[in-house]
């Protein structure tokens, strides 16, 4: 498996513990962060993943779900961003 990979495979752990209650939305923010910079990917995954953990980490201010903020639906977006990453970067 490329380093590339790894560093995806982290990143998903980390969504899935987060996610389930067993790690901190702050730690997984900042892994996502420093891990998608180590990606070889177009520019457009970048933007993309930037937008998602900015309303992460917005969400962190409301408990549950809110109106304007569905953790559930960013912790899914955040999984579909990785599948198609991990897509991208095998096809390289």
């Amino acid at each position: 498996m490329s380093a590339a990979l790894e560093t995806l495979t982290r990143m998903t752990q980390a969504l899935a513990a987060c996610s389930q209650g067993a790690s901190p939305q702050q730690e997984m923010i900042q892994l996502w962060r420093s891990g998608a910079a180590s990606l070889a990917l177009p520019d457009k995954y970048g933007q993309v993943l930037g937008d998602l953990l900015d309303r992460m980490e917005a969400s962190a201010l409301f408990s549950g779900e809110s109106c304007s903020f569905s953790q559930q639906d960013l912790f899914d977006s955040l999984q579909l961003w990785a599948d198609k990453a991990r897509a991208k970067l095998s096809a390289q």
